[in-house]
């Protein structure tokens, strides 16, 4: 019964490959054009995110209201007063919000580099010269964005987030590609397990 219905599920998959590969190539291309157009993805990038805040913020003083006899009911609805004036103050200036994000960008890719040399070094745990490439990496992107910062910060925000949708489209294209080679359902059924495809997360 479940391998019929895993059988199903792929041959629903296979006749809709056109259709991830449709995707892939839309996410590729937004992609690139993120990347040409740094700096207007980055503010794009700041407003959308100021409004989700500001959205949050609306839904969060809202709910207070509904239980506004539990005990917690101030302090979401200082939370949602908080989460409002902030993405308020996003919108209002979304130049100053990129450049808040890449200083923050900056300091996750030291703190991040410096904790993976360390604990690499330390642990020696089996291939643990990679996560010490890794670690170096990290602290070396963190060094340019600080050191760039807050010159190009629209820069580096739109450059990252192209590069994001870039390579996301890029695993939909290979996933669409794969699974249009795949045989027929019943084929596929006397495979062994390690070749099937599953959906990238």
């Amino acid at each position: 019964m479940i391998m019929r219905a895993m059988i199903a599920e792929v041959e629903e998959v296979r006749r809709n490959w056109g259709w991830f590969l449709i995707l892939g190539i839309a996410l590729i291309v937004i992609g690139t054009a993120a990347i040409v157009a740094a700096e207007i993805t980055a503010l794009a990038t700041a407003l959308v995110f100021g409004w989700m805040v500001l959205i949050g913020g609306v839904f969060e003083a809202l709910a207070a209201f509904w239980a506004r006899k539990w005990s917690g009911f101030l302090l979401h609805l200082l939370v949602g007063f908080l989460y409002v004036v902030v993405g308020l103050l996003i919108i209002g200036n979304p130049v100053a919000a990129a450049v808040g994000l890449t200083m923050l960008l900056a300091a996750l890719f030291l703190t991040s580099g410096i904790f993976r040399l360390v604990s690499a070094v330390a642990m020696r745990y089996p291939n643990w010269g990679w996560a010490v490439l890794d670690g170096l990496i990290s602290l070396a992107l963190g060094v340019m964005i600080w050191a760039k910062w807050p010159g190009d910060s629209l820069l580096i925000i739109g450059t990252f987030v192209g590069i994001a949708l870039l390579f996301r489209g890029w695993a939909w294209v290979m996933f669409a590609l794969a699974v249009h080679r795949l045989p027929d359902a019943g084929d596929w059924s006397r495979q062994p397990a390690g070749d099937r495809i599953t959906t990238p997360v």
